[in-house]
């Protein structure tokens, strides 16, 4: 009757709770989290959900996650066409590929809708992207005339921040002016 209801559930809870238990323990022994002490680091806290801007912890307590990850941080968790565009190129021909000497339609795609975008060749109407028919697009020709002409895809800002500086250095060396490579910031 009831009581082997009552116990049922809070058998799940203690389940749940070992859970949480070994997570946390296996999160500290082995994973590094950015801005934490490697040698002292502080609590994590685990997460069962997350939508928009909040996240739901295992303890089933919600936060605002006021620092954000990169998708988050302008489209928020669970955002439905992301998740829609996820689950479509995760359920056809491949998730991800690294792009260190490979490519795809997809991501050869998005560099030449960025470009259009950025050189002011793309209309409101056309900014959604849809991985399917993205090569058929493609006007090479009417390419050559934008004043931005590539594309670097990074996985997050300060990557690509470092990535912008060994090319400008790149570009210099390549230039015969291999004494440039000082940069100016500021504080």
């Amino acid at each position: 009757g009831i009581g082997d209801g009552n116990a049922s559930t809070a058998a799940a809870a203690d389940g749940e709770e070992e859970k949480t238990a070994r997570l946390l323990e296996a999160d500290r022994r082995h994973v590094l989290h950015p801005y934490a002490s490697m040698t002292d680091p502080p609590p994590t806290f685990p997460v069962r959900s997350a939508r928009g801007v909040h996240v739901e912890l295992r303890d089933g307590s919600t936060v605002v996650d006021g620092m954000s990850s990169w998708w988050a941080a302008v489209h928020g968790y669970r955002n439905p066409v992301l998740d829609a565009a996820v689950r479509e190129q995760a359920g056809g021909s491949m998730s991800h590929v690294m792009f260190g000497g490979l490519t795809h339609a997809p991501a050869v795609g998005l560099c030449a809708r960025l470009l259009r975008m950025v050189n002011g060749d793309l209309t409101a109407e056309e900014h959604s992207f849809r991985p399917e028919g993205c090569l058929e697009e493609l006007d090479l020709d009417g390419m050559r005339d934008y004043e931005l002409t590539k594309v670097f895809l990074s996985d997050s800002g300060s990557v690509s921040v470092e990535v912008a500086m060994k090319m400008a250095l790149q570009y210099w060396h390549a230039h015969g002016e291999g004494r440039r490579t000082r940069f100016l910031s500021l504080r």
